[in-house]
């Protein structure tokens, strides 16, 4: 089961998924491993500080893979039907996927990032167990100034869609309240 969980800023989204996760793995008479998969990269004190916070929050046994850019790998080698991947979040790895290859021509740039999109789209409805993603919902807000702000809203905006479209379950989180748009078909 794939499912999406989307929010804003602070809304409450990655608590949720990871009492999902946890919610899993209790439940589950598998016993469900839970793997952590962080995409953010600690290139400044603030989020220093934010991945510290996500870290005192996890339990202990849940094993952790940082991967910021190699997504659709981790997911293949990781997921197995008694295990619950979450992955903290799709728009981190958007974004570290624009500014890899920030200095090559737009065009080879713009090939890779097709590339890894569209190879996540392909993985997800393969894989094994539990799969919890988390993305931001960036377009509610003022539209950004400058170019690689606007195109990072837009691409953030399709990868969410298509997420959304191949997930079974989407929540969007506001308040650290949950809104089910999507179910999973009973």
């Amino acid at each position: 089961m794939v499912e999406l969980i989307i929010g804003g800023a602070r809304s409450g989204k990655s608590a949720l998924a990871e009492q999902r996760a946890e919610a899993s793995q209790r439940a589950e008479a598998s016993q469900r491993a839970v793997i952590y998969i962080a995409t953010a990269q600690a290139k400044d004190a603030e989020m220093v500080e934010r991945i510290a916070h996500h870290q005192a929050r996890r339990p202990a046994d849940w094993l952790l893979v940082e991967e910021p850019l190699q997504l659709v790998t981790v997911l293949k080698k990781h997921a197995a039907p008694d295990r619950c991947l979450l992955v903290d979040c799709l728009t981190l790895w958007l974004s570290n996927l624009l500014f890899a290859h920030a200095g090559n021509a737009d065009k080879q740039r713009d090939e890779w990032l097709t590339q890894e999109t569209v190879a996540l789209f392909t993985v997800l409805p393969q894989l094994p167990g539990r799969v919890i993603l988390v993305s931001n919902e960036v377009g509610l807000g003022i539209i950004p100034l400058g170019e690689i702000t606007r195109r990072f809203v837009d691409e953030a905006g399709r990868l969410n869609q298509r997420v959304a479209t191949l997930a079974d379950r989407v929540t969007f989180v506001a308040a650290g309240l949950p809104l089910e748009l999507k179910s999973p078909a009973a």
